[in-house]
């Protein structure tokens, strides 16, 4: 039930589903309440228009994804941990597996693979169902890697988690099993800094190698790079109002697993 609410409810706090409360609440009081009603369309174009600009959108997610930016070569471990959210099951008309606009996560671990950084690749995250259907992502993710050249025996697969939190736990079981005491994570950059706490609150010393940055110091130049580009940031864009959207759901997230005390 938890996980099902934890996906529903904060839909009505996102930028898109406030709106539509907003309106919906203008449009039953239009007839006998105008007042109520104009406040409410007020508010929903209030919250699309500051949340689909890109002035808003990419410093959001600055704020997320250049925490933990990596300043020197990245260290050796004993496995690297790749949590799921990158993939697409091959389902009819797909040829096979795709990956997302995560998908940064696979190739991002089969690099470091081949530079050495650690034996194994952990790979976690399961398959809602109500979410899509195929395989659990740790399937998906593994018929990537070894389409790429990473051996089998190389990978091992955590099929059974549907959230960060599960990531954590059950990683961390399989940490124990093997004794395996340092562990490189990746996932995506936006994502980061909530994994991290969450791997901490499991014991687990984690090196946080994130990948799948949304925003660059050249993006964040071009908002300033002219008077025009200055001003058609600030018209809305359904691609800011997604990568708004998505740093939104990062600090819900972290609120809410605070409250649950699993960071």
């Amino acid at each position: 039930m938890f996980l099902y609410l934890s996906k529903l409810l904060p839909l009505f706090f996102y930028p898109l589903g406030l709106a539509s409360v907003s309106l919906i609440v203008a449009l039953v009081t239009l007839p006998k309440r105008p007042r109520i009603a104009t406040i409410a369309i007020s508010l929903s174009l209030a919250v699309l228009l500051l949340s689909s600009n890109a002035w808003v959108a990419k410093y959001m997610i600055r704020s997320l994804e250049w925490q933990n930016i990596p300043t020197a070569q990245i260290p050796n471990a004993e496995a690297i941990v790749v949590l799921g959210g990158a993939t697409k099951s091959g389902i009819w008309p797909r040829p096979t597996v795709d990956l997302s606009e995560a998908g940064d996560r696979v190739i991002y671990a089969a690099q470091l693979y081949f530079q050495k950084k650690a034996p194994i690749i952990i790979l976690s995250g399961g398959r809602i169902d109500w979410r899509g259907s195929g395989s659990p992502e740790s399937a998906d993710m593994a018929t990537i890697l070894t389409s790429i050249g990473v051996p089998s025996a190389a990978i091992i697969q955590e099929p059974n988690s549907f959230n960060t939190h599960d990531n954590a736990v059950n990683v961390s079981k399989i940490l124990a099993e093997r004794q395996i005491k340092k562990v490189l994570l990746i996932t995506s950059a936006m994502h980061t800094p909530r994994s991290l706490k969450i791997f901490h609150r499991q014991g687990i010393d984690v090196i946080p190698t994130p990948t799948d940055f949304l925003v660059s110091q050249g993006e964040l130049e071009e908002l300033v790079s002219s008077p025009k580009a200055a001003i058609l940031n600030l018209l809305p864009d359904t691609d800011n109002l997604h990568q708004f959207t998505g740093a939104l759901k990062e600090y819900l997230g972290t609120f809410i697993y605070w409250l649950r005390g699993w960071i």
